[in-house]
């Protein structure tokens, strides 16, 4: 059978040739019609493409920025061989090496790997496996696509992780391994002690100096089991760029921080991402950070304004009990006038709320600029923006609420010493 194909093959080549040779109009027809028939018998001896078979395996969820394989593998249960080109192809943001050269005998399999370095969070889906085989002449090809479904989580990334043991080894410092001599409405009993001048004499026990041959006094440590809400406002706010990512990405590096230090100090803590509705909500859990990631992946910036109204009910109804609210939101003065103001006053009075901001670091550049009309220009519209900043920041901290505003780089870092400050003052 292979022979005979091999025979007629050749036989065509040799009309192919002197077509060629005598080109007269009856030989142009016939070379046309070799060449037809050379290309259709190239298809029918071209692998089949519909009858392959595939299956997927490998990476399903990587953290922004780090290297990922998928690796797809090729199943031939037809009679001829498939060999040409295969492409696997994924969103650009992906960035996979999605095209191989395959060849797959009748009847044997083949895998092909294809690596990513994803540069956006969120469910990156594969689309369609499309296979063109090409036949022995390599004059033409059989092409088809196939749904080989997969799909890859993207993580947020965590760069505040590097901050985590500093901020663990100050928790070490409160939470009863040294004792903490202080007073408030956060803190509880520790242990008793002898004194030593310059403790608060508030913190004589009486009844067990009396028992005793020395003054005793207790130590207190910060209370655990407090509960920490950390909202996220998805809303258009959000969707500022700061540098290359927008300013939810640099919120949720703040939140995994704060959640990672609070969860370690016996805290439990909530996640709430809202802007018209909940986008994602997680409990507390013992996997609180897998939990927090993987529901934060997917989120994106909506392009509307927040309901303010709406997402302090929210945080109202899920959190009964008193609690550290922190508000991960802009400070951009319209949006809070018309939204949070008219309603901080019900979550203050029930809540110690923190509103947490991410500072674009242009605007201070532009702030400092001299030289032109244009940098002038650009200064006073950057000192406007500043000052609006800090009359929001005066205004909340007036109604009784802690305000951080930093950089995507300095934010985590503030804003987990600002609820180790709360802890070491028993404000908590």
């Amino acid at each position: 059978m292979a022979l005979t194909g091999r025979l007629g093959l050749l036989a065509l080549l040799g009309a192919l040739v002197v077509g060629l040779l005598f080109p007269s109009t009856a030989g142009v027809l016939g070379v046309g019609a070799v060449l037809l028939v050379l290309v259709a018998l190239d298809v029918a001896l071209a692998g089949s493409v519909r009858a392959l078979r595939f299956s997927r395996s490998g990476t399903t969820s990587v953290r922004l920025g780090e290297p990922a394989e998928v690796t797809l593998t090729v199943t031939n249960p037809g009679r001829r061989t498939v060999r040409g080109l295969l492409r696997d192809a994924w969103p650009p943001s992906a960035v996979a090496g999605d095209r191989h050269r395959i060849a797959v005998p009748a009847g044997e399999r083949r895998t092909v790997t294809t690596p990513m370095l994803p540069t956006r969070r969120g469910d990156r889906r594969a689309f369609r496996v499309t296979v063109r085989a090409v036949g022995p002449l390599g004059l033409a090809a059989r092409q088809g696509s196939h749904e080989v479904p997969w799909s890859v989580r993207v993580l947020p990334p965590f760069h505040s992780r590097k901050h985590l043991p500093s901020r663990l080894a100050r928790l070490q410092q409160l939470d009863g391994r040294s004792a903490v001599m202080i007073r408030g409405q956060g803190t509880e009993f520790d242990s008793l002690r002898e004194y030593v001048v310059g403790d608060d004499v508030r913190s004589i026990d009486w009844r067990a100096t009396a028992r005793a041959a020395d003054v005793m006094v207790r130590t207190w440590r910060p209370e655990r089991d407090r509960h920490v809400v950390l909202v996220l406002d998805t809303g258009r706010v959000s969707a500022g760029r700061v540098g290359d990512a927008p300013r939810l990405d640099a919120a949720m590096d703040a939140a995994l921080l704060l959640a990672a230090l609070a969860s370690r100090a016996g805290d439990r803590v909530d996640l709430l991402a809202y802007d018209r509705q909940v986008r994602a909500a997680v409990p507390s859990s013992p996997a609180l950070l897998p939990a927090l990631v993987n529901a934060m992946a997917p989120l994106e910036p909506s392009l509307v304004e927040t309901d303010a109204r709406g997402m302090v009910a929210e945080v109202l109804r899920r959190s009964r009990r008193r609690a550290l609210v922190v508000l991960l939101t802009g400070l951009d003065p319209a949006p809070l006038e018309e939204g949070l103001f008219p309603v901080l006053t019900s979550l203050t009075s029930r809540h110690h709320v923190i509103v947490a901001s991410v500072a674009d670091p242009r605007v201070a550049e532009m702030a400092a600029a001299r030289g032109d009309a244009e940098s002038v220009y650009d200064a006073a519209a950057a000192e406007r923006t500043l000052a609006e900043r800090a009359s929001a920041t005066a205004r909340l901290s007036r109604r009784g609420v802690d305000v951080v505003d930093a950089v995507p780089e300095d934010l985590p870092p503030a804003l987990a010493d600002r609820y180790l400050a709360l802890k070491a003052a028993g404000r908590l």
